[in-house]
């Protein structure tokens, strides 16, 4: 199974922020970073495959596009967000 290029780019790009967010955001610190990483991996893969081919238009659906990693990007830092709420508010 191939995966296209800008998926894995954006999944990449979602852990790394996932991994920024908890150590400098304070993300997810009683959860611990693993826990950050795979929550920043799950949004990024999901604004990718979801999100961005809502927004952005490209020719070959393959190919590297950084409208798609900055939306990627923008819901992986939501699902943090999220991640971060529930948790303080329920402790899930």
């Amino acid at each position: 199974m191939e995966y296209p290029i800008n998926i894995v780019l954006c999944m990449l790009g979602g852990g790394i922020l996932g991994w920024l967010g908890y150590s400098y955001a304070g993300f997810n610190e009683k959860r611990g970073r693993l826990v950050s990483i795979v929550i920043g991996t799950a949004g990024g893969f999901f604004g990718a495959k979801m999100v961005a081919p809502i927004f952005t238009s490209t020719d070959l659906p393959g190919d590297f596009s950084l409208p798609a990693l900055l939306i990627a990007a923008a819901v992986a830092a939501a699902f943090l967000a999220v991640g971060n709420l529930v948790y303080q508010r329920w402790g899930v």
